[in-house]
């Protein structure tokens, strides 16, 4: 009998966990830290991030096979011993935690920003972890359909970023590579942050209906966050002049205040709150992991005694510490440094490790 056969995920639940876990953080300043990398050419640096993070994926679905009934943890467990698996959940779950952490801080900041000027902080934390409990209480299936709702809640965003293309200028992104590739590859390290979210696969895969369509998952996931991130991304390099667009810090959010309908006054607004679903994927997701390390780490199934206890750390921590856009944006740097080493750098080494496992093995036999 599967371990985690009780909370198994289809497919689509998959993908839309993963690529809402990419597409909260870092959307909504991604345009105004590319140009300031690399100008109108930053668009570049999305797909050099995209095929990165295809290959780090593939690497994790890769090494997720050599033990498929069972998470990262459990596969450490059982190829390098207990203690491993232990001190890789101990660091997995903190990861898990500090990524959620810099999600629902910084939703926190721009709904006191656009939405909640008036309201403190703690209140809107609360606010947030409500549901947060209600949904992550239930398990990753809940999770997935959850995901799924606002994927589908979201469809209409896309098609409300075609409207201001009547004011574009593509001339704006001419000429392509002005100053070289030195700069697109700063914009690259500038996109990691908003591509980061695949270690969830870590976590996912064995709780994935059919395991042979993970790789599948993993490439659709990424390729609809990419095309996500350029689209939003070349509308707001054709929208603004490529030195009028660094003055804003959320560039996505302003190229629609110029938006006008009869039946909406401020459709940046209504924006925000639609996103406010999106933004929830980055900590919903990452907090459940978190507190399945916990719970591994326990020798426990149930996962709820672990989210009782963060939601308390969270509620109350609001209260004595609630980070700047400036604090945020600087964890958000920390954030990028822990991704690349856990998401990218560790899966190639571990399956380099187990590569070299299975060949010394076959030498001892012949």
């Amino acid at each position: 009998m599967k371990k985690y056969a009780f909370n198994e995920i289809t497919l689509m639940q998959f993908i839309c966990i993963q690529s809402g876990v990419q597409l909260s953080v870092g959307l909504l300043a991604l345009p105004m830290n590319l140009a300031q990398s690399a100008g109108t050419d930053g668009w570049i640096g999305i797909l050099l991030v995209w095929i990165l993070n295809l290959t780090a994926s593939l690497i994790i679905v890769q090494v997720m096979k050599k033990y498929p009934d069972g998470t990262l943890l459990d596969l450490l467990a059982h190829y390098c011993g207990r203690w491993v698996g232990t001190v890789a959940a101990v660091l997995i779950g903190l990861y898990f935690f500090f990524y959620g952490y810099v999600g629902i801080t910084r939703t926190i900041l721009y709904a006191k920003q656009w939405l909640l000027p008036q309201t403190s902080s703690p209140l809107i934390m609360l606010l947030l972890l409500i549901p947060t409990y209600t949904i992550a209480r239930n398990g990753l299936r809940i999770i997935g359909r959850y995901a799924e709702l606002v994927f589908f809640l979201s469809l209409w965003i896309p098609f409300a970023y075609l409207l201001p293309l009547k004011d574009a200028q593509w001339l704006y992104l001419l000429p392509v590579l002005k100053e070289g590739w030195l700069p697109v590859f700063s914009a690259a390290e500038a996109a990691l942050l908003s591509f980061s979210g695949i270690g969830v696969t870590l976590i996912l895969y064995p709780f994935l209906l059919h395991k042979r369509q993970a790789a599948m998952g993993v490439i659709i996931s990424n390729t609809v966050s990419m095309l996500a991130f350029l689209l939003i991304t070349l509308i707001c390099f054709v929208y603004f002049s490529p030195n009028e667009i660094k003055g804003y810090n959320e560039p996505v959010v302003n190229v629609l205040k110029n938006i006008e309908f009869k039946f909406i006054e401020r459709i940046e607004v209504v924006f925000i709150s639609f996103y406010l679903f999106m933004f929830s994927l980055s900590w919903i997701p990452t907090f459940y992991a978190c507190t399945f390390c916990i719970s591994w780490l326990l020798g426990k199934q149930d996962h709820r005694n672990p989210l009782r206890v963060l939601w308390l750390l969270l509620a109350i921590g609001t209260f004595l510490f609630m980070p700047t856009f400036n604090q945020n944006t600087f964890m958000g740097r920390w954030l990028t440094k822990c991704a690349f080493g856990i998401e990218y750098t560790f899966p190639f080494c571990l399956l380099l490790f187990l590569w070299l496992r299975v060949r010394k093995k076959k030498a001892e036999l012949s």
